[in-house]
């Protein structure tokens, strides 16, 4: 059973006593992952200070443990959480195994003197966290992404029963992201530590949370699992989306589709379409797309950014008036490109799209794209 080690109700955060998210209530469990999304200045930064006790609540409650968390001493809430929050720590003249090794001072004497236990812990750490190459290397002297790690390991250092991040991934390239959040899920699982943090990647989000709690204006909007946050346009209102860009499925964000009316058709589906659809949005230049069933991999990436789309519903067959509303739109637009493979299979509808195509002499090959760019 995943026990709630850390939890808030009731709580009100802000500087200064002026609020910023009023009324926010959860519980951080054991083994998982608790993500804070949410539009920028929003307040997901201001509620992982308050949780960390560099900011003092407004009011409500926090407990660590089921004990108040202003009661408890901070060596005590040393050796219970770890944080990694914003901004760029520069201890001065200090290697990374000393500061990895700094996370260790909850455990030592008042003069911080490690023990072999100590420096055993400090090396396991850095292993895990795979750094030990950088053990003898100055702070200051190694890339951001790789100090995100360095912290990283040192609040393992700690042995937290909590871990709070604040946007942890954001000086990492994708593969680090990858590994780093893989890192954290395995941390979680394997021991026991409820990890509190913020993302911007949705997609990480998505893939990664076991809770999500969704932060706007100055409250918290909606709070469940990735399935309940990422489904339907719940994403699109919460960051005031246009309609169609953002695809819960894949957890995909696409821009605005070409200004004007549509200048070529495209003939897609099966995945095939989604490459030329974002090339000629990039390219400014508006196209039509069918025929497109609902639940076709092309579908949520055309209905964002196509201006015209012909579909059909969700495993229906192709109909006439469908066809024949795309042959129009084809002959409207002077061109067609087909995204699908000749020799591959093709549905009976894009077939007859594709042989009425050439016998108007309006097929042109979407390798070339000179004609357009030089309307």
């Amino acid at each position: 059973m995943n026990e709630a080690i850390l939890t808030a109700e009731a709580l009100s955060v802000g500087y200064r006593g002026q609020i910023v998210v009023a009324d926010i209530s959860f519980e951080a469990r054991r083994g998982q992952i608790l993500t804070l999304i949410g539009p920028n200045g929003a307040g997901k930064s201001t509620i992982l200070k308050t949780l960390n006790r560099q900011l003092e609540p407004i009011s409500g409650h926090i407990r660590l443990g089921g004990q108040e968390l202003k009661s408890i001493r901070e060596r005590d809430i040393a050796r219970s959480m770890a944080a990694v929050l914003t901004g760029r720590p520069k201890p001065e003249l200090m290697t990374c195994r000393d500061v990895v090794s700094s996370g260790r001072y909850p455990y030592t004497g008042r003069l911080g003197i490690l023990s072999a236990d100590d420096r055993r812990k400090t090396a396991e750490a850095m292993e895990l966290v795979r750094v030990t190459d950088l053990a003898d290397r100055d702070f200051e002297q190694i890339s951001d992404g790789q100090r995100q790690r360095v912290m990283l390991a040192r609040a393992i250092c700690q042995e937290p029963r909590v871990l709070i991040m604040d946007e942890p991934t954001s000086f990492l390239d994708i593969r680090h992201k990858l590994d780093f959040l893989s890192l954290l899920r395995s941390l979680a699982r394997d021991r026991k530590i409820a990890v509190v943090l913020s993302l911007h990647e949705l997609d990480l989000a998505q893939r990664f949370s076991d809770l999500v709690l969704c932060i706007r204006g100055g409250a918290v909007d909606f709070k469940g699992t990735p399935e309940d946050v990422f489904s339907g346009d719940y994403i699109e209102r919460l960051y005031e989306l246009e309609p169609g860009r953002y695809d819960p499925l894949f957890g995909s964000i696409e821009g605005l589709p070409a200004e004007g009316v549509p200048r070529v058709f495209v003939i897609g589906g099966g995945g095939m379409g989604i490459a030329l659809y974002r090339r000629l949005q990039r390219l400014g230049i508006p196209f039509a797309a069918g025929i497109i069933p609902e639940n076709d991999l092309d579908y949520p990436v055309a209905r964002a950014l196509a201006s015209k789309l012909i579909s059909v519903p969700a495993f229906s067959a192709v109909d006439s008036a469908s066809v024949s509303e795309a042959k129009e739109s084809m002959l409207e637009c002077g061109g067609c490109f087909c995204a699908l493979s000749e020799n591959g299979r093709v549905d009976k509808g894009a077939a007859e799209l594709l042989s009425f195509a050439r016998e108007h002499g309006i097929l042109r090959q979407p390798e070339n794209l000179d004609y357009l760019l030089a309307e």
